[in-house]
């Protein structure tokens, strides 16, 4: 029996068990059927037996069919702002890809540092970095970076699987998450968290407070910490760079979509003024790069290009976090979770640590999209026993999943890995150094950063 049909096996016996155990005291069948779904969609998604979205979209049919939620309830995901954000960010990626975008800015920063391993190491953060606030789409960010980066360590004279070229691609894989964990569109557990907010709790969180809260440290700081431990890691000096073909003029379809993402990223950036959700901003925004003569893409992209997955992932795990509510699942887990952590009002730091444990550990069990989806329904629990603003919890769990203990944890990173031909055992040389760090210094600052700011309330 293969591995993958016996994971498998396992997975829907425990969630079968669950499913039909009789409730304990306090609890109803309801309640067991939820737990029994809950675990089967986080068991697949944990191993990779099914794509994300088919084992989604298997969760909804199965929540609907055994009546464990209305289905007004089961696909809420669908009436959220986040998905048409998700949606809209699909095209923005397929028109930043195609029309060469991407590379052109990719090119500009990172051309002018071959001489130079560190300066190389930061070009490429800075171009991650940028991506994040133009392509909504991490694994659309991986892909596009990686090939370019590829050609720069060829340019610097770094062999693939060589030092030099574990360090420059590492970093662009890497460096695209950390940074899109600082931007509110950029990463789908952001996404999902912003939805869960949204549907479960009615809170909006908004671009600009999202990056004041979560950029300057978990972001930011953590490039830097990156480029460190991978100058340290995998050292290397780079031979004489090669002379390089001139970058061509813009298109005009470059030219125009590049005033589009401004236009959109400057309604994302002023989102406390308008009040115009991020989730309607990306979809005029993707609409427009479709359009006949103001497009960049052409309308036939909506059936041919465009791959539909992540938007009903995102949807799917929105409609998790729902069920768990109605069903009582959420307020059963929040019970035992408060005694199990001990949280108490007053002592906030110890809290911020706990919490974010708690969502760094989640993710050890499931995907990283799956984290907020998680436990973002427990934050009215977790705020009650703390004492703090309900959005402040919801918070702590980005901190937590912006922290990755294994490379499995986040998918569009394996993806990379896989593309980019980085061995596992390479990949664990970066991240448990940078985990660690993450942990023992940077949550420190984190808590430092948020009484700065007034967050904690």
């Amino acid at each position: 029996m293969k591995t993958s049909t016996l994971l498998a096996a396992i997975v829907v016996a425990v969630a079968a068990a669950i499913f039909f155990m009789p409730p304990p005291a306090g609890l109803s069948a309801t309640t067991m059927h939820a737990a029994g779904l809950v675990v089967l969609a986080i068991g697949l998604w944990a191993f990779h037996l099914l794509p994300e979205h088919i084992t989604g979209l298997i969760f909804l049919a199965l929540a609907v069919l055994f009546a464990v939620a209305p289905p007004a309830v089961v696909f809420s995901g669908f009436a959220s702002a986040t998905m048409w954000l998700v949606f809209g960010g699909l095209f923005i990626a397929e028109a930043v890809r195609s029309t060469g975008l991407g590379e052109r800015l990719a090119r500009l920063m990172l051309d002018r540092y071959t001489s130079s391993y560190l300066a190389a190491l930061i070009g490429v953060s800075v171009v991650a970095t940028l991506l994040a606030f133009l392509m909504p789409a991490t694994i659309g960010r991986v892909l596009l970076v990686i090939p370019i980066v590829c050609a720069l360590a060829a340019r610097m004279g770094f062999e693939p699987a060589s030092p030099g070229y574990n360090g420059l691609l590492l970093c662009a894989i890497m460096t695209t998450y950390h940074s899109g964990t600082g931007i509110l569109p950029a990463n789908a557990p952001n996404l999902v968290l912003a939805g869960a907010a949204e549907t479960l709790y009615g809170l909006e969180i908004i671009y600009a407070e999202y990056f004041l809260v979560q950029f300057p440290v978990m972001a930011l700081l953590k490039l830097g910490v990156s480029v460190a431990i991978l100058m340290w890691v995998f050292p290397a000096q780079p031979k004489p760079a090669p002379t390089t073909t001139p970058l061509s003029p813009m298109t005009a379809d470059e030219r125009r979509l590049s005033l589009i993402l401004i236009v959109a990223i400057l309604f994302w950036a002023t989102d406390f003024i308008h009040h115009i959700k991020a989730g309607w901003i990306a979809l005029v925004a993707g609409l427009l790069c479709m359009m006949p003569r103001i497009g960049v893409i052409p309308m036939s992209a909506f059936n041919d290009r465009i791959r539909y997955g992540p938007f009903f992932y995102v949807a799917s795990i929105l409609g998790l976090g729902s069920v768990m509510t109605e069903a009582g699942l959420t307020k059963a887990i929040g019970d035992m979770l408060i005694v199990a952590l001990d949280v108490e009002q007053g002592a906030d730091a110890v809290n911020f640590g706990k919490l974010v444990a708690m969502s760094t550990l989640t993710g050890v069990i499931t995907t990283n999209p799956a984290q907020p989806a998680l436990l973002a329904p427990l934050a009215a629990h977790f705020a009650e026993a703390t004492g703090w603003p309900l959005k402040a919890v919801l918070m702590t769990m980005a901190v937590g999943y912006s922290t990755m203990l294994l490379p499995h944890m986040v998918p569009p990173v394996v993806v990379g890995f896989q593309v980019a031909g980085i061995r596992f055992r390479d990949a664990m040389r970066y991240v448990v150094p940078t985990a660690a760090v993450s942990l023992l210094v940077l949550v420190p600052l984190d808590y430092l950063w948020w009484r700065i700011i007034g967050f904690l309330g």
